[in-house]
């Protein structure tokens, strides 16, 4: 017994993670559970349409019966008022107890028939009712499945938008004009550290000397031309 409730368990476990699972199949593809449902209503619009054959082969069964009955009942009838005209006691005793069966047979067959006509109406509403269930679930589907696809499809522009977004834009400049900036900074040092070595102070000195020593032998040429305009003025007088 034991052993009995531990398989049942185990069978009822599996059954749930399988119900998980096809749940979650269902949700990534709507359509399978629609054509579950549909399926599913289709197969018991199919055994309601053999139970309502039924019904209605009973009601017709019974109708054809009553039909019967009626007729021998009326059969019995006309015997009857004979063997009552021509004074056939015995017969008319036994008419008589038929008569009294038919009747109470018809009674029983027209509550039948009365059932079964309510039952086959009914069962004839279910199955209009089943039908119409069918059409609205196939319409609801048809509609779902394509706001399904209008929503699926936003999604994917927006995720395109996303990717072309102006943030993405700028922030790929930002990294190249740090880039740029860094390389502007690292030439500007190449040229602090160049102007700043040994070499460039000696050579700039040397300029500088150079300078000094032009201006000196200018100022000498200016001196030695003024002398020579001051000894030709002393002649002329």
């Amino acid at each position: 017994m034991a052993d009995v409730g531990f398989f049942a368990r185990l069978k009822n476990l599996w059954k749930g993670f399988l119900s998980l699972w096809i749940s979650d199949i269902e949700k990534e593809h709507p359509e399978i559970a629609y054509e579950n449902a549909i399926n599913s209503m289709i197969g018991k619009y199919s055994k309601l349409k053999s139970a309502t054959a039924a019904i209605i082969r009973r009601r017709e069964d019974l109708d054809e019966r009553m039909k019967a009955s009626t007729k021998d009942l009326a059969d019995v009838e006309a015997q009857l008022n004979a063997a009552v005209d021509t004074n056939q006691d015995d017969l008319a005793v036994i008419l008589i107890q038929k008569k009294n069966q038919l009747t109470a047979d018809l009674g029983e067959l027209r509550d039948d028939l009365t059932t079964a006509q309510t039952d086959a109406d009914s069962a004839k509403s279910s199955i209009l009712q089943v039908q119409s269930e069918i059409r609205k679930l196939k319409a609801e589907r048809d509609v779902m499945l394509a706001r399904m696809q209008s929503a699926q499809a936003r999604l994917r522009i927006q995720d395109q938008l996303e990717g072309l977004s102006v943030d993405a834009e700028v922030k790929a400049l930002d990294t190249v004009r740090e880039h740029i900036k860094n390389t502007i900074a690292e030439a500007n040092l190449g040229k602090e550290i160049s102007e700043s070595s040994l070499d460039s102070r000696l050579a700039a000195l040397k300029t500088q000397a150079g300078d000094v020593q032009a201006k000196q032998q200018l100022a000498e040429l200016k001196a030695k031309r003024a002398a020579q305009q001051a000894a030709q003025g002393q002649k002329t007088m």
